[in-house]
């Protein structure tokens, strides 16, 4: 059935649990492997659940905290929370309890659905802090049960009570606001993001065009990104249960490599940060074979990136090569994400080009999409048999897109946000006219396709009223193995200085070689001789920017970027106003 004809979200699910039944749906780890849950049981708990929230008082339009990692049961609780008439408020897992409040504050939630002890840590206090919660639901752990002002319910009981329950038939008008998404914060305190049951179908139905020649038959996701930030609630979310795929949840990032190859995902999901990540610990490990190995590993690197610019620049043995390093080279990357891979799909943050070529030279189609939370969040992506990779693809299916004067991305569609939520002044300033005004500036070029030149309120403008885009100086320091991360910083300031995180890999193997007492970043952060080994480097990267962009002076931070001391993102990107606030000051000083 198309997206089109669903009238929300709701029906969406439980008519594919329908067509669908006892097919495998959602896998998680139990006892070591994985098991999975049939769309008929899934719909069964959700519509069971569904009903204990409604005996729970929750009415229509009431919000619901969703507190969990990714898992089965986070995605039978969005859709139990909304088939019940109320609104769902994911929150991150790795927010603070000063975060905690100013959801539960802002949302005035109601009820809250929190999955284990650890994470309860920071939300239960936070929770005495809310005078509209009236319950919380613990999915895995009882002994939540303390003196909160509400009662706390078990999640098994819940189900239990409810499990005679008839799938609902939720009545809701696409119009209707299905979420409220909490922006990231990137640049202050997260935003509530309204969005309608119509904008969620509207980005399934765009991607499913999109991906449409790929094949879309018995597909599978690997959900590790977030669920509670718009990209995987939507893309790998929604999206999969549009087109009847099945979910396997990750353990977690650190476990990524072994749950890829287990899963065996046809379409992965992810930000640019990680694929950064895969390519550089692919690098490495070739690096250490050395040998044959090395050199046929670059060979193939070469043609595959030749044969992307222009297939007629490859010499004719070159061509009759190819195939043979298909076999030896490029199914073993392949095979490390599982081997049947379709495309690798790249959101919420600008993909330096460098890397999607790396990929693409390796046989795995990767395809930089655009979007943001208020978008639902998807606008646009490449279509796989003719990805540009320095560009964000066309827009998706009946989406408007045009360029304002001052080169401001602007959107139109069902997509578009029903607003922020308790602020509408701030939402009449980005909506105007039914025009999204993104905040990203951006051009399209001859074939429609969109390109993301920076965040408007990103820009530097330097002393010379000259206009530079810090994410692609950072994009290109970062693509040197000695740096892992980077930001640099400028605004009415004659040049660019830098602040550079080296690659801890790297870090540890320059020390042991060079007979350096420590190892790691604090012992070595202001080692004359690391200096002038990153000076170098900044040099060589000098050499491909205009004179403008070069990075003029450096320092060396005194730990990574992280979403653990606030100056990153849960979708890992540089929060850039925490790392002035610890940076500023030493940034400041390099231009004395």
């Amino acid at each position: 059935m198309s997206c089109d004809r669903w009238p929300n979200l709701v029906a969406m699910f439980f008519e594919q649990a329908e067509r669908l039944g006892e097919t495998p749906f959602l896998w998680s780890k139990s006892q070591g492997s994985y098991r999975p849950l049939s769309w008929r049981e899934a719909a069964d708990r959700a519509a069971a659940l569904a009903s204990s929230l409604k005996k729970l008082g929750v009415a229509r339009g009431d919000r619901v905290v969703i507190v969990s990692e990714n898992r089965p049961e986070w995605l039978i609780a969005d859709i139990a929370i909304m088939a019940c008439g109320g609104i769902t408020a994911p929150a991150y897992t790795t927010n603070t309890i000063a975060d905690h409040v100013h959801i539960l504050e802002n949302s005035a939630a109601k009820g809250a659905i929190v999955s284990t002890r650890r994470l309860a840590t920071r939300f239960l206090p936070a929770a005495h802090k809310a005078p509209s919660l009236s319950f919380v639901v613990a999915i895995e752990d009882p002994a939540l049960q303390q003196d909160l002002g509400v009662a706390v319910h078990r999640w098994d009981d819940l189900i239990a009570t409810g499990g005679s329950a008839p799938w609902p038939k939720a009545r809701w008008k696409r119009d209707d606001v299905a979420c409220i998404i909490y922006t990231s914060g990137t640049g202050g305190a997260p935003k509530g993001v309204m969005l309608s049951h119509g904008a969620l179908l509207h980005n399934c139905a765009g991607a499913t065009e999109a991906l449409l020649e790929i094949g879309l038959e018995h597909e599978v996701f690997l959900s590790f990104l977030p669920l509670s930030h718009s990209y995987e609630h939507t893309a790998g979310q929604f999206f999969p249960i549009a087109i009847g795929a099945q979910i396997y949840y990750a353990e977690g990032v650190e476990t990524l490599a072994a749950n890829l190859i287990e899963a065996r995902p046809t379409i992965m999901v992810s930000v640019p940060r990680l694929y950064d990540t895969l390519r550089g610990r692919i690098l490495r490990g070739i690096e250490k074979k050395g040998g044959l190995s090395e050199k046929l590993f670059k060979k193939t690197v070469s043609i595959g990136e030749r044969r992307y610019r222009d297939p007629k620049s490859l010499a004719l043995w070159e061509r009759a090569a190819d195939p043979l390093l298909t076999l030896l080279v490029r199914r073993k990357a392949m095979a490390r994400f599982g081997g049947r891979l379709k495309a690798m799909v790249s959101g919420g943050g600008p993909l330096n080009p460098e890397v999607g070529l790396f990929f693409q030279a390796l046989g795995l189609r990767i395809l930089q999409g655009y979007g943001q939370t208020e978008s639902g969040p998807v606008v646009s992506v490449n279509p796989p048999s003719r990805p540009k990779l320095h560009t964000v693809g066309p827009p998706i299916r009946n989406t408007e897109v045009r360029i304002a004067e001052d080169g401001e991305i602007l959107v139109r569609g069902e997509l578009v946000m029903k607003g922020y939520w308790q602020d509408p002044a701030l939402t009449e300033r980005t909506i105007i006219d039914g025009w999204l005004h993104t905040g990203d500036v951006g051009v399209i070029d001859g074939d429609g396709h969109l390109q993301i030149t920076d965040r408007k309120k990103d820009i530097i403008v330097n002393s010379g009223g000259d206009n530079i885009s810090p994410q692609r100086v950072e994009g290109m320091l970062s693509l040197e193995p000695e740096i892992a991360q980077a930001m640099v910083m400028g605004d009415r300031r004659p040049h660019l200085v830098g602040l550079l995180v080296p690659d801890a890999a790297w870090l540890a193997s320059w020390a042991a070689a060079n007979g350096k007492s420590g190892t790691a970043l604090p012992e070595l952060r202001d080692d004359p001789d690391l200096h002038k080994v990153l000076y170098d480097v900044i040099q060589r990267v000098n050499r491909n920017l205009s004179s403008i962009e070069r990075v003029r002076r450096f320092a060396v931070a005194a730990e990574p970027f992280t979403i653990e001391n606030g100056q990153m993102t849960p979708t890992l990107k540089v929060r850039r106003h925490a790392v002035c606030a610890v940076y500023g000051k030493i940034l400041e000083d390099l231009y004395n």
